[in-house]
This record gives C-alpha cells, sequence and structure tokens, in this order.
C-alpha cells in the first residue's frame, strides 16, 4: 500500500536525514517501552518474526495496476503485534526490500513513517471498535482501512514536503499525481481490509488468544 518507491537521490540528502531522525526516534521509543515490560511473551515474539516474514514476502508481490501496488500487512501487524513490537516489524520489513531494491536506502526512514502510522492507526481503530461492534470481521476490515488512509496521508505529506529532485512538477501537479496514486492505493485497502477482516474472523474462532480474546 503506501509505500515511496523512488530511488536514492529522490529526496535532498536534508529530508532523507529528517525521516530517518523521526524514524530512529520512533524505533526507540517502542524498543523502550518493549523492554520497560517485565517480560515479553515468547509467543508473541515468534508471532512477530512470523509477521516480519509473511510481510517482506507480501510486499515483494506487485499487483500489476497503475505502474504497480501490493498489499503490505502492516493493518494485521498491529492488530496482532501491537504498536510496538509492529513498529520493529516494519523497520526490519523495510530494511530487508531495500536491500533488494524495493525502495532506496535512504527512503527507509520515510517509508518505517508511513507503515508505523498505518501500525499505529488500525491498532486504535481495532482496540477502540470494541466497544461498538462484536463483528471481528467489521473491526479488522474498518482498522485496516482506517491505518491505510492513514500512512497514505503521511505519504502525501512527506513528498510534498520534502520535494522529489529531478522533476519539473509544480506543487500543485505533484498533488494532483499523488492523489491518483492515494486513489488506487485505497480501491486495493479494499482487498486488503477484507482479507484482514477474513483472517480476523478465522483467528477468533481458532486462536482468539491471538486477538487477546478468550476462548470460548
Amino acid at each position: 500500500m503506501a509505500h515511496i518507491h523512488l530511488e536514492d537521490g529522490s529526496f535532498t540528502l536534508t529530508w532523507v536525514l529528517v525521516w530517518w531522525l523521526l524514524a530512529l526516534i520512533v524505533l526507540a521509543i517502542a524498543i523502550w517501552l518493549v523492554r520497560s515490560k517485565e517480560k515479553t511473551d515468547s509467543r508473541t515474539i515468534a508471532l512477530a518474526a512470523f509477521l516480519t516474514a509473511a510481510s517482506f514476502a507480501v510486499f515483494q508481490i506487485s499487483i500489476p495496476v497503475f505502474g504497480g501496488v501490493h498489499l503490505n500487512l502492516t493493518p494485521l501487524i498491529g492488530i496482532l503485534a501491537g504498536p510496538m513490537l509492529g513498529t520493529i516489524v516494519v523497520l526490519i520489513t523495510n530494511l530487508l526490500s531495500a536491500a533488494i531494491g524495493h525502495g532506496g536506502w535512504g527512503l527507509v526512514g520515510a517509508n518505517v513513517l508511513i507503515n508505523v502510522t498505518e501500525v499505529f492507526v488500525a491498532y486504535l481503530v481495532w482496540k477502540g471498535l470494541a466497544r461498538l461492534t462484536g463483528s471481528l470481521f467489521a473491526r479488522a476490515g474498518l482498522a485496516t482501512f482506517t491505518g491505510l488512509f492513514a500512512g497514505n496521508l503521511v505519504m502525501m505529506g512527506i513528498i510534498l514536503l520534502s520535494g522529489v529532485q529531478g522533476t519539473t512538477l509544480s506543487i500543485y501537479q505533484t498533488f494532483a499525481g499523488l492523489s491518483l496514486i492515494v486513489a488506487v492505493n485505497m480501491g486495493v485497502a479494499v482487498i486488503e481490509a477484507l482479507i484482514t477482516g477474513l483472517v480476523a474472523r478465522y483467528l477468533g474462532k481458532t486462536r482468539p488468544d491471538l486477538l487477546g480474546l478468550k476462548r470460548q
């Protein structure tokens, strides 16, 4: 979904450092909060490792629409692993993706911020809807769509603030182009929302503990 696929050199060094610095601050806070717990459940860590592998694999599957879009499972990561471990998961996923040429190294910081937004927003919506509906499918689907929408907004903001070197497009033309990309992404977000909703409903029946629920 929301992911900046530009090459290194697309952003000036100043903006590359700004996004990397912010991403490292977010990562440091996440690690501190994870370590501040008395003990992190080994099952949760194993689940986070599985989500990292799954997310990386899904990242590489391109849907041939408007130059290629993809799912990324960030909302599902937020729902299952939580926002703190989720932050670490998306960092590793982006580093592995950059290593095989899926986005530049200099853009990892920006992409981590985008994906962390998706993780956090999806997690908050998932938790917030618990009092409003008992449908795991609806909760997960709405959390996914909202999280991905927020990530797309952050992506637009980062690109508009940073500017893209080597382009002659005005900021208005850039905004129009990005709006089209977001519209396509949100169309795919509907698919990811349906998939995440189905996964949540299935886990609710088979492994409710993974969703923080008690087996009935």
